[in-house]
């Protein structure tokens, strides 16, 4: 499939996971990748100096460069599907927002991700989407203040059926209030591929109709969410969408690899995997 004229990354969060922590920047440089992302990789909001220090070294050391972060999202493998809509997780948010723009801006990372929480029995959802605006406002004003943008997503229901943001409609209404809030425009619409394709969206529909409030795209085959190929999703059909509209940002590789990562990359052309590798 061609995927020429795009960027890609990869998320070392979910790939090379068969290797500590540490070791996955330097081994998504021997694949032949210069930019990787991740989710927030601390087990709470706010780690301790070695521990950023560690990271950013070998990322540094690696010659990869961080172009995507999460906020804490809480316990992701309990469930946990972002804290910022939730009034007992709240404050954890609000902890974290400093030390993760931090943590951006000394890797010079202008990309961090707001998951906005799962509903919380007991409370409204009026009163969550009224908490999840205040919290995502402080998140957009300080991630302006280092030159980055908010991504807000949304997940696969079939996964992740508490979490409220199902279509890219959805999604992209929470930007627009966001954006109309802080005056700023750094909120933009995180299109990940699987997710939306789990929710049965019509995805060339999603990239004709919202290409332009894209922040970033990630993608996965459905419904296994392996490498491309092991599923159904056509990707050279939406690669040439995206290029057709004029999309310039990244694609994130976020599957679960069949198989060790190394050997999961044989879709995408080595060339290609370098920073602007696809240009042209």
């Amino acid at each position: 499939m061609s995927a020429r004229g795009l960027r890609f990354d990869i998320n070392l969060s979910i790939l090379f996971t068969e290797l500590p922590l540490l070791e996955r920047p330097a081994a998504a440089a021997s694949a032949g990748f210069t930019e990787i992302e991740l989710w927030w990789p601390f087990a709470g909001p706010i780690p301790a100096d070695a521990d950023l220090d560690a990271l950013s070294r070998a990322i540094r050391d690696a010659g990869v460069d961080l172009v995507g972060l999460n906020f804490d999202a809480g316990d992701m493998p309990a469930g946990d599907r972002g804290l910022l809509s939730r009034p007992s997780d709240s404050a954890r948010f609000r902890d974290n927002i400093a030390v993760a723009t931090g943590f951006a801006e000394r890797l010079g990372c202008r990309a961090l991700n707001a998951l906005y929480g799962n509903r919380q029995d007991g409370v409204e959802p009026k009163t969550q989407d009224e908490l999840a605006l205040e919290n995502l406002t402080l998140a957009a004003q300080a991630a302006h203040r280092i030159g980055a943008v908010v991504l807000i997503e949304a997940l696969g229901a079939p996964e992740n059926p508490r979490y409220p943001l199902v279509t890219a409609a959805d999604a992209v209404a929470v930007v627009d209030k966001v954006n109309a809030e802080t005056g700023l425009g750094n909120a933009a619409f995180l299109c990940d591929l699987y997710h939306l394709a789990r929710n049965g969206e019509d995805l060339t529909a999603v990239i004709d109709s919202h290409a332009d409030r894209f922040g970033h795209v990630q993608l996965a085959d459905s419904p296994g969410r392996g490498q491309p190929g092991t599923g159904g999703t056509d990707f050279a059909d939406l690669f040439r969408r995206l290029v057709a509209a004029g999309y310039t940002g990244r694609v994130g590789l976020e599957y679960k690899p069949v198989g060790p990562s190394a050997d999961s990359f044989g879709w995408l052309p080595r060339e290609l995997r370098g920073t602007r590798g696809g240009a042209g």
